[in-house]
């Protein structure tokens, strides 16, 4: 193969988006989380295109036909937040009389996976996905009105099976005549985790033994919601880089849960998109920088007749990432991505390892 057609091939093997499901995923999944960067070993019997496997959140070329790909992962997303809740009246802007509570939450997520990938045709593959969540949060909070300078302090965890993810993708268009690599897909979410409505719950109270609000026991690992997320990714070869984007909409079904007299929710549906650029020092080694923005719309409650919305209008969640791919063999890749967060929702930090063989 000539040293331009192996650049081709190296430099295409990056344009994958990094990517939290989940956790994100969360989700986010996640919303959470699916980033990371990837080469193929180069075949001269092979339209170089299909010689790339589609490694992590499907944005790479399809899987050869009647060949498996395998990619275990491994990923930590840490998140420390403050919420400064106030409750009182102003007499003069400078003096406020009431209740001031201040807390901060500092959340790890370990995600474990095992994705599965089987290429149909030379456009067409289908993959599942399995993941295994260990949640860990810690609650730091003191009333500063109450008078007391000891803070009270709150653990919770979670372990256990998350969400498991079905997907089918088709690629549209062969990047000739210099149009890009459009390809069509669909993910299916199953609410095979324990949900936040599945977990036990307790009653919180104040000094006074009033009930103020009501606790989970343990952190859930799933979203306890199918959705369904059709989407499309574009590959832009231009040397000596290769450009890529995504947008998917993410539509979740509501379920009657959540109020033990009978109810409904509705969590709001989720518009995806991101783009970056990929660039190849060499045949083996890749290196790939993108951005990936979530808005999460509205959740609303149904109870009986009545109609609740959650307080924020929409959520914005954005990541930058930086992604470094190493070919270790003919068929196999190691890959790591640091993602940070650029919103106020999103993760401060998330590491992504991944493994991505194909034999």
């Amino acid at each position: 193969m000539s040293t331009k057609m192996l650049s081709f091939v190296s430099l295409l093997a990056v344009a994958i988006t990094p990517g939290l499901t989940e956790a994100a995923q969360a989700d986010k999944d996640t919303i959470s989380t699916d980033r990371s960067t990837a080469i193929s070993a180069p075949k001269q019997d092979h339209d170089p295109a299909t010689d790339i496997a589609s490694i992590t959140a499907d944005r790479g070329i399809v899987t050869r036909p009647g060949r498996f790909s395998i990619e275990p992962s491994f990923s930590h997303a840490h998140s420390n937040s403050t919420a400064v809740a106030i409750e009182g009246y102003t007499v003069i802007p400078a003096l406020l009389i009431g209740l001031i509570n201040i807390s901060e939450i500092q959340r790890d997520i370990f995600v474990g996976a095992m994705s599965l990938k089987y290429g149909f045709t030379s456009k067409f593959e289908a993959a599942i996905r399995v993941p295994y969540l260990s949640i860990n949060e810690d609650l730091r909070e003191r009333e500063v009105f109450q008078g007391t300078p000891v803070d009270t302090l709150r653990e919770s965890s979670g372990e256990g099976l998350g969400d498991v993810e079905i997907s089918a993708r088709y690629q549209l268009t062969d990047g000739l005549a210099g149009w890009p690599y459009v390809i069509g897909g669909l993910r299916v979410r199953a609410p095979t985790g324990e949900g936040p409505y599945d977990v036990d719950q307790r009653v919180i109270e104040d000094n006074q033994g009033n009930p103020i609000g009501i606790e989970l026991e343990s952190r859930p690992t799933g979203s306890g919601f199918w959705a369904f997320e059709p989407g499309l990714s574009f590959i832009y070869p231009t040397d000596p880089a290769v450009l890529f984007g995504n947008l998917s909409y993410v539509w979740t079904l509501k379920e009657e849960q959540g109020f033990e007299n009978g109810g409904t929710v509705d969590p709001g549906d989720i518009v995806r998109f991101g783009f970056g650029m990929g660039f190849a020092f060499n045949e083996r080694t890749s290196f790939s920088l993108g951005y990936d923005h979530s808005v999460i719309r509205k959740t609303t409650f149904e109870r009986n007749i009545d109609l609740f919305e959650s307080n924020f209008d929409r959520i914005q969640i954005g990541s930058l990432s930086f992604g470094l791919s190493q070919r270790l063999t003919q068929s196999t890749s190691l890959s790591l991505t640091v993602s940070i967060g650029v919103t106020e929702n999103a993760p401060n930090s998330e590491i992504t390892l991944k493994l991505p063989i194909n034999p």
